[in-house]
């Protein structure tokens, strides 16, 4: 499991603007935060909110990125569809989810599956992980998050 405090699991990964790599954004903190599916109202309601405070997470010097296992194509339609401004990560091996660990047994209506775990990580200009929220809930999150950037 990641540790704060520690460099955070490096990465390189395909996403809606290409290929992205951990190390290529230092200097800039990372907002990197996991959700299970494109459209769904969660996972919509809280790409909404980072892509409405953006320019407020750019001017802490902050980037967002989203990873979901959903396919670029889904993804494109989900960014089209929905106006987002930062970019999504693909992630169908599950490779960047192990490496995070949200890829995580879940329980629902007495049923237990593999699913993401919404999560969300601060990652320092430096590549350092300096915060971690999981099991997150929706409402509320992008407010936190944002004040944790402001306070790094």
């Amino acid at each position: 499991m990641p540790e704060l405090g520690q460099a955070a699991p490096a990465f390189s990964a395909e996403s809606t603007a290409g290929t992205v790599r951990l190390e290529g954004l230092r200097g800039k903190a990372v907002v990197l935060y996991f959700y299970p599916k494109d459209q769904t109202p969660g996972c919509t309601t809280q790409a909404c909110g980072f892509r409405d405070l953006k320019a407020e997470f750019e001017a802490a010097g902050a980037v967002i990125l989203g990873v979901s296992k959903d396919s670029l194509k889904s993804h494109n339609n989900f960014v089209a569809k929905q106006s987002l401004n930062f970019d999504l990560i693909t992630d169908p091996e599950k490779e960047l989810h192990a490496a995070y660990e949200t890829w995580v047994e879940k329980k629902n209506y007495g049923r237990t599956y593999m699913g993401t775990q919404r999560s969300t990580f601060l990652i320092d200009a430096d590549g350092v992980l300096r915060q971690e929220w999981r099991n997150v809930r929706v409402k509320g999150h992008v407010d936190k998050v944002l004040e944790a950037v402001r306070a790094l």
